[in-house]
């Protein structure tokens, strides 16, 4: 009995929070209407005056502070200490503009976006949601996921799918490659371990260091983006997205630099009047300092 009780208990709260969901998001919604003046009224100047183009910038600012609110959970804070549900909403708020914007010109609502969406998730786990029989581990969930995105997108385009096809080109480079090496890898353009790939790193190393010497910039450009194609490889064999130790690397850096600068300013100096010794042994000590503050 009280098992049962407790199942209930869940599918009530599951309920509950279901319509809340469905409230809240009706009530977005018409706020949005109200903004662009589809409300009976005359709406906001602003709001009621924004493209798709003008949107464009808010977009990826909003995207960029959810990603900032991610990096500090990475970084071990709770989400209730964090404004991770605050940039969420930011981030859903320009959604629900552009798909406004597309309701006026007649092309598709919000709920055509939820559509879509719900319908590709499911289309592409049909063990969970199409009677398939489940995949034997996560390789062959892998190769499952990327046969049903060439199915669709072939049937989009009527011309066979290439495995890169996908990646947006305005990505972040960094982006762009760990996506495109993930999706050569998919179908079998891979090396076997890591030690391969460490070992192309030093190969291409080699052959930077060869452009380097020569001093023609067009050489070391290409050789140099050689070497960090290979690191974003080596990142996705040892299990790290490049992009997350890129950003720690930067967030390192920043802190132990600013150290420095504050060492210096104690003294009443500035980094440009510290020659590079000093400067080395100030940022040993930073580093020191901000490991063991943890």
């Amino acid at each position: 009995m009280e098992a049962q009780q407790q199942m209930s208990d869940e599918m009530s709260g599951s309920t509950e929070a279901e319509s809340e969901a469905s409230r809240q998001l009706e009530r977005i919604l018409s706020i949005m209407r109200r903004l662009r003046g589809k409300a009976g009224g005359e709406g906001c100047p602003w709001d009621s005056s924004q493209t798709p183009a003008s949107l464009r910038p808010y977009l990826i600012e909003e995207a960029f502070e959810v990603l900032g609110e991610l990096d500090r959970v990475a970084d071990g804070a709770r989400f209730e200490n964090t404004a991770l549900c605050e940039e969420l909403g930011d981030l859903l708020f320009q959604i629900v503009f552009h798909a406004q914007i597309a309701s006026e010109q007649g092309a598709f609502d919000f709920a055509d976006v939820a559509k879509a969406i719900s319908d590709k998730i499911e289309r592409r786990h049909p063990q969970l949601f199409g009677g398939a029989p489940p995949c034997r581990d996560a390789e062959e969930l892998a190769r499952q996921w990327a046969h049903i995105k060439a199915q669709e997108r072939q049937a989009k385009t009527g011309r066979p799918a290439s495995a890169l096809d996908g990646i947006p080109a305005s990505a972040p480079a960094l982006t762009r490659a760990e996506r495109m090496t993930e999706k050569a890898a998919r179908v079998g353009f891979d090396w076997t371990d890591i030690s391969q790939v460490r070992a192309k790193l030093d190969e291409e190393l080699s052959e930077l260091d060869e452009a380097l010497a020569q001093g023609e910039r067009g050489a070391v450009e290409s050789e140099l983006g050689d070497v960090l194609l290979t690191v974003v490889n080596l990142a996705r064999f040892a299990d790290v997205h490049p992009e997350d130790a890129l950003r720690g690397a930067i967030r390192r850096f920043s802190e132990r630099f600013r150290q420095v600068e504050s060492s210096l300013r104690a003294q009443g100096r500035e980094p440009s009047g510290a020659d590079m010794e000093e400067l080395e042994a100030l940022w040993q000590q930073a580093k020191r300092a901000l490991a063991e503050r943890g």
